[in-house]
């Protein structure tokens, strides 16, 4: 095997074109915290009863695939899969990139974005609010040192352990993120244990999808050779994801269908919920998983590259709905205050939440896309962060034709 050679992204038009695309994009999302800030959140699609609107969506969905975005490196270093060590540092990096995007829409949404200082300074520990404060900054800082012992050849021997720290850490912090939904038994949606393997399997697809897309881009911008190898495993890995998700989807629903009190919100998931039904039914698991799935392991599409990053975009369009419909349906039913009781009132008790996002609250997500993949482009200009080459010779030299 030819030891890849790391090598930065060159000063050229298309890079400073890149910057100058992603920075404009975060500042239309500036204007757009700007001027719900300024005129106060009723001009945004939230209300008393659905708190967690659009940029909650946008922001979940970055946090759980930067976890996930740490896949390839875990592999290379945690389990010893050589093939996966040159694109370890991209990786790590693009991790790094989407935990930042995700908590940038966090903090801008908050209302009040200098209370973040209350929440860094005061901790109640017995809120998991408080726990991913700490798992955010600990991932961080761990993402930063692991990067390090990647890039410097005089600490490659630190990498294996600091590989399994981020392991560990990063199945913790999705770990945390899924409970804070688990945690809450007040909403008939959410209530469930299960929440939090589900996140951490989530995390793995919907940050595969988002490398494969920025390893794709990286390669034909900068026009390095890219092979079928590393490819052919990293698509295999995408659809035993996706199996995954769907079927932790499943038995969530399943076990819900169990309990009687929860028949209610299944019902309204699952059948009467309107928009909520048709991107669970469309959205997540037609468009988000069985799709990308045929498109994946079909032979006729299974190895075209267009056909693998459809697949992604789909995966991650599929997470988006699914995020939406379990953030944004769990609030739109209403409260069960009273089980087995009819209750009415003039405090919408029973009644279902409205909600439609609008479109400072979309470009806001969207800027924390745009920041994610400034930072990783910047990044590669200015760290060895790419391999010169990824061809077969390089990843794997028992590749062959017939293994594709």
């Amino acid at each position: 095997m030819k030891k890849p050679v790391l090598r930065e992204v060159n000063d050229s038009m298309g890079f400073y074109a890149l910057l100058a695309l992603f920075g404009a994009i975060i500042l239309i999302a500036l204007g757009a915290t700007y001027y719900m800030e300024h005129n106060g959140h009723w001009v945004t699609g939230m209300n008393n009863q659905i708190v967690w609107g659009m940029p909650h969506v946008f922001a979940l969905f970055l946090i759980i695939a930067a976890s996930g975005a740490l896949n390839v490196s875990s592999i290379a270093s945690v389990f010893g899969r050589y093939q996966y060590k040159p694109i370890s540092p991209l990786s790590t990096v693009l991790a790094a990139a989407l935990l930042l995007g995700g908590l940038m829409v966090l903090v801008l949404d908050l209302g009040r974005p200098d209370r973040l200082i209350v929440a860094m300074t005061y901790y109640n520990f017995k809120s998991i609010f408080a726990w991913n404060i700490i798992l955010y900054n600990g991932f961080l800082a761990i993402l930063v040192v692991y990067l390090w012992t990647q890039l410097d050849q005089t600490k490659n021997k630190y990498s294996k352990l600091a590989g399994f720290v981020a392991f560990f850490w990063r199945l913790i912090l999705t770990t945390g993120t899924g409970s804070i939904f688990g945690f809450l038994v007040a909403r008939q949606g959410y209530d469930a244990a299960i929440m939090a393997p589900m996140f951490i399997i989530m995390s793995f697809a919907f940050g595969l999808a988002v490398f494969m897309l920025v390893m794709f881009g990286a390669y034909k911008w900068t026009q390095r050779p890219l092979g079928d190898a590393i490819v052919r495993r990293l698509k295999n890995l995408l659809g035993v994801f996706i199996g995954a998700v769907l079927y932790f989807t499943l038995v969530f629903h399943l076990t819900n269908l169990y309990a009687t009190e929860h028949h209610g919100v299944e019902r309204f998931i699952l059948m009467d919920g309107g928009i909520y039904t048709t991107l669970f039914w469309w959205g997540h698991f037609v468009i988000g998983g069985l799709v990308p799935l045929a498109l994946l392991y079909l032979p006729q599409t299974g190895m075209k590259r267009s056909m693998i990053a459809l697949a992604s975009v789909l995966v991650i369009l599929g997470g988006m709905a699914q995020l939406y419909v379990i953030i944004i349906g769990g609030q739109a039913y209403p409260l069960e205050m009273f089980p087995g009781m009819e209750v009415t009132s003039s405090f919408f008790d029973g009644v279902v939440g409205t909600y439609s996002p609008t479109l400072a609250e979309t470009l806001l997500g969207i800027g924390g896309f745009a920041i994610a993949m400034l930072l990783v482009t910047f990044v590669a200009r200015v760290l060895r962060l790419l391999p010169e080459s990824l061809a077969d010779d390089v990843v794997d030299p028992h590749h062959s034709k017939a293994d594709a």
